[in-house]
């Protein structure tokens, strides 16, 4: 068999737009932009830019209507505030929407939003134009990797699905709310992990989106130095981690996700254990289940000896079909005892119901596609990435 490529390289690097986008500027980096290049402005004048661009997700500089016309006029010389387009918004059965959003430079990108079951939405968040790594059961992967989105096009897509959900009022003139923030859509987080950080701290200020920083979760599928790097960091104080393992056996990881032949289960174990306990919340082990791959009574046990030392809880995810991967969904019966197995042995384990599915937005399925129900592939076949 040939080669499989673990990490890919960027087709290109970040666009260059030319004037700033001040969108992409945290609070310090705006103050320090503003006092460069209109030094006459007063100190709170960054403040209020930021409220205008964040909090009021503002289209443009003449919107900022408690900013002096002149400063406006210069701002618009000098710099951009601008967003992502949206393509298409699609909305599936059980009321999951996919909007496919459209950057500057024309690369489309997808983003979820998945209705709780109390209230308020979870939103998938995108974090490149396709993805570094070569998952074999990821649709995504087919897309191979074009570029890194920056912390503004990361911060937009949150902007874009709250300008939609404002539009929709219930009886009791209240919109619905974006209470949780998943970093599980297109693109390995950590391998992007300044411009995602840099997102999150946006994101997480009140006078922005306002979440709170215990309501984000990012996913990895195992980029051990940079999991290494984030168990370093106060954000892993503050976020969530989940952990996409998918196998027992370094054999089969190796063959269903080939960032496993650079850093092994062992590898990345070591480096989940490394990272601080979280005040609040347990690491999460994403287990997609591949029929006949990696649901076997074996794979239970085997499961329960590698992560049974670690505060966590397992999030099994039948697989999601598509025409890109050469697997199958285990059978109802086949999932149900896989858990019973799991609680048997003592692990925190739940089964995530697709959602979405039938628009291409679920788990695993985020590959631009057009909304058509995904088919299976009518044969496995190879879909190994070779050098």
């Amino acid at each position: 068999m040939s080669q499989l490529v673990a990490i890919r390289g960027p087709a290109r690097g970040l666009p260059k737009e030319g004037p700033p986008n001040l969108r992409d500027l945290d609070r310090p980096g705006l103050a320090a932009w503003l006092a460069h290049n209109l030094p006459a402005a007063p100190r709170h004048r960054a403040g209020q830019l930021f409220r205008w661009l964040h909090a009021r997700r503002a289209a443009d500089f003449s919107a900022m209507t408690d900013v002096p016309a002149a400063d406006r006029a210069r701002l618009g010389e000098l710099a951009t505030t601008r967003r992502l387009r949206v393509g298409t918004v699609l909305a599936a059965r059980d009321g999951t929407r996919k909007l496919r959003l459209l950057t500057p430079d024309d690369q489309a990108l997808e983003s979820v939003l998945i209705p709780n079951e109390d209230r308020g939405y979870t939103q998938c968040v995108s974090s490149q134009v396709g993805c570094a790594l070569t998952c074999r059961f990821c649709a995504t992967a087919s897309l191979g990797f074009l570029r890194n989105l920056a912390a503004w096009e990361i911060v937009d897509q949150v902007y874009q699905a709250q300008d939609l959900l404002a539009r929709e009022v219930d009886a009791d003139g209240h919109s619905p709310r974006i209470t949780n923030l998943v970093f599980m859509g297109m693109g390995e987080p950590l391998h992007n992990y300044n411009q995602v950080r840099r997102a999150i701290e946006l994101l997480t200020d009140p006078d922005g989106a306002g979440i709170a920083a215990r309501r984000i979760t990012i996913s990895s599928s195992g980029l051990v130095p940079a999991i290494e790097r984030f168990a370093r960091d106060e954000l892993a104080h503050e976020v969530g981690l989940a952990i996409s393992l998918n196998a027992t056996t370094d054999a089969v990881r190796d063959q269903v996700m080939p960032i496993n032949t650079r850093w092994n289960i062992a590898a990345l174990l070591a480096a989940v254990r490394a990272v601080p306990p979280h005040r609040r919340r347990l690491v999460t082990f994403e287990y997609v289940l591949l029929a006949g791959v990696n649901d076997t009574d074996d794979d239970v046990r085997r499961l329960a000896a590698l992560v049974g030392d670690i505060r966590c809880q397992i999030n099994l995810i039948p697989f999601n079909p598509h025409e890109h991967a050469p697997y199958g969904r285990p059978s109802a019966a086949r999932v149900a005892r896989f858990l019973a197995l799991c609680r048997a042995e003592g692990l925190r384990a739940y089964v995530r119901t697709p959602r979405g599915d039938d628009i291409g937005a679920a788990c695993g399925q985020l590959a631009l596609s057009g909304g058509e129900p995904p088919r299976a592939p009518d044969a496995p076949g190879d879909l190994s990435v070779t050098h």
